[in-house]
């Protein structure tokens, strides 16, 4: 998330290092340690289940895609009718990818953004700390 002082935050920073390369380990890990906001539409969550996370997909240039954001002001700027979110761990999120037919896109709308195939996710964020 974003620093309370406006800087960058870890996943930010991290986010940064990998639109360089795909190979930073520790830009990797950062990541994969950071809490991410999930978009939740109204009514999307069902109160009976309120720990199954429901993702939203999103259909971009033919592909589908789930979009999460590192802080707040990111996930208003993309989809500014969302109000509501989920904070989960990325790591955690990953390990869970739903599907092979669909990527993930971290901080949509930003120069630094990140998106993989759930390959990736699964290979690449699904760190065991």
């Amino acid at each position: 998330m974003q620093s309370p002082d406006g800087n960058a935050s870890p996943a930010q920073m991290a986010l940064t290092a990998l639109a360089g390369t795909s190979d930073d380990a520790a830009a990797l890990d950062t990541l994969a340690a950071s809490d991410v906001l999930v978009p939740v539409p109204a009514g999307a969550q069902d109160p009976e289940q309120p720990d199954q996370v429901m993702l939203p997909v999103i259909e971009q240039d033919g592909e589908h895609q789930v979009p999460v954001f590192t802080s707040e002001p990111r996930l208003a700027q993309a989809l500014p009718g969302v109000e509501n979110y989920l904070r989960i761990p990325l790591g955690v999120l990953a390990a869970r990818w739903p599907s092979d037919d669909v990527m993930l896109t971290i901080d949509a709308g930003v120069p630094e953004a990140l998106t993989l195939p759930a390959e990736g996710v699964r290979t690449l964020l699904a760190r065991e700390g």
